[in-house]
Parts: C-alpha cells; sequence; structure tokens
C-alpha cells in the first residue's frame, strides 16, 4: 500500500520536535528512500529542512564526488553516492557548494564561511566544512541512514591522529590539465561506526524520533567529536573489522604494520 506523502510543514514540526534548533548550523545526512515520501519529494525534504531553521540557520549537506578520475567541477559534479537529497540541494537557489572533491553545500547566513576552500588532505580535518559545522556548534542530523555516513566521526579520526590509513586518489586540475593527486586518507569500511549510537545514547547526547516516514538521529557534533575522542583514545582500532572482513579494513591494518587480532 503506498505511503502518502508528508507535507513539508508537518516535517518541520517533527523536526524541531526532534530538537532541530532554529537558528543553529545543522549537518543533515539522509537517504530520502528510506525518508518519504514527502510532498514535493527531496526538494520538499530540504523546504522542510530550512523551515525548521528558520532564516537565520544554515544547513549543510556533503556533495562530495564519487568520480576519482575527472576534475571536480562545483558547478557541474553530480554526488549520486550522497543521495538525491543532497545532490538535489547543490542544485537549488543561492547554494554555495565548495570546489573540492570532498565537497559540501550550504545556505544560509554561515554558508559562505562553511563552504570556503578546505584542504583535499586532509578531508575531514578541523579545517573543512565539517570541522567548521563543529566549531560552529552545529547538530547532526541522520535521516534514514546510520553513524555509517556521519563524517563527523571522521573529524575525530583526524583529531586524534589514528594512524590507519588507505591509499586514495582524486584528479585536480593544475594549469588547466588534470592531474592525479595521491594521497592516504584515515579510512576504512565504516560500518563499526554504528557503535556510536550505543556511545551518545549512553549519556543521553542523541535523541531519535519520527520524521516524515523514518527515523532521525540528532546529536551535537562537538558531543560526536568528544565522544568518539575517548573511545579511540582507548583503542584506536576500535572502527576497524577483523582482517579478512572486508577489503577496506583490511588495508587500513596493513598500513599499521600489523595484523588485525
Amino acid at each position: 500500500m503506498a505511503m502518502t506523502p508528508a507535507p513539508p510543514a508537518h516535517v518541520a514540526g517533527q523536526l524541531r520536535d526532534l530538537g532541530v534548533r532554529s537558528g543553529g548550523v545543522l549537518l543533515v545526512h539522509t537517504s530520502f528512500s528510506r525518508t518519504g515520501p514527502v510532498e514535493g519529494g527531496p526538494a520538499g525534504l530540504i523546504a522542510a529542512l530550512r523551515q525548521a531553521l528558520g532564516p537565520r540557520g544554515t544547513l549543510v549537506m556533503p556533495s562530495m564526488s564519487s568520480d576519482d578520475e575527472h576534475p571536480f567541477d562545483s558547478a557541474r559534479t553530480p554526488c549520486p553516492d550522497m543521495g538525491v537529497t543532497a545532490d538535489t540541494f547543490w542544485r537549488g537557489g543561492g547554494v554555495l557548494r565548495s570546489g573540492s572533491p570532498h565537497a559540501f553545500a550550504a545556505v544560509g547566513p554561515r554558508a559562505a564561511e562553511i563552504t570556503a576552500p578546505h584542504p583535499i588532505d586532509p578531508p575531514h580535518g578541523a579545517d573543512s566544512p565539517v570541522g567548521r559545522a563543529r566549531d560552529h556548534d552545529g547538530q547532526v542530523l541522520l535521516l534514514g541512514v546510520g553513524h555509517d555516513a556521519d563524517t563527523t566521526i571522521h573529524l575525530a579520526e583526524n583529531e586524534v591522529g589514528v594512524r590507519y590509513r588507505r591509499a586514495v586518489h582524486v584528479t585536480v586540475l593544475e594549469r588547466g590539465r588534470p592531474v592525479r593527486f595521491d594521497y592516504t586518507e584515515i579510512d576504512h569500511c565504516c560500518a563499526r561506526f554504528a557503535l556510536v549510537d550505543d556511545w551518545l545514547e549512553a549519556d543521553r547526547l542523541q535523541r531519535r524520533g519520527p520524521v516524515a516516514h523514518g527515523v532521525g538521529r540528532l546529536a551535537r557534533a562537538r558531543d560526536i567529536v568528544r565522544v568518539v575522542t575517548a573511545r579511540l583514545r582507548e583503542n584506536e582500532t576500535v572502527f576497524l573489522h577483523p582482517r579478512g572482513s572486508d577489503v577496506e579494513c583490511d588495508e587500513a591494518w596493513a598500513s599499521l604494520g600489523r595484523t588485525a587480532p
């Protein structure tokens, strides 16, 4: 049986009930297929998010490329791996998008600051849109996705200085010509980021509630970084699967020069 699309005004009320702060900075990761339908489709969900934030709020979404073989163009390159809502968002009127392959898009009073130039390496350090959102006491909203999609956890990994890395590359323009840029990135399969649910909820730092036809999780970015930082200082490899579980975690283990337990 088909579900009735949720009106954006109703969704905005649910977001406020969940704890989205009017006038704040909100970094959103979303799966529309697990949240909708919403009247107006992904654009309707974006309208609801902006309504909940109000005119003084700043909405931020990941907008990074999934194509490492061609230079990133902030005016043209799609971001399909970030979901249809994020890929709709950066195309909207008044939305700013950073010029990095690890791009984020934002709209609102702090959009220019959050999307200002940021380094490719590291992609999610303090001087990145994720770091800037944290510095403005931003909130992180997960709609229809778990913490495995939460880039703020990578910020914590960078700030702790975990030693595991994976070899990656992107393509950039140098003097008008495409050039491959190789570097090592703090990365792995990210599935064990799901542990962060229990860590946050044990300290009542995360709220869950209905949003449209899905479930939203909401937490302060500062709380996510603080809680994850503490766990990583106890066990640097807490997010890595045992060897043989997946290629990404195996590569991260290999970078440490030792095998998984």
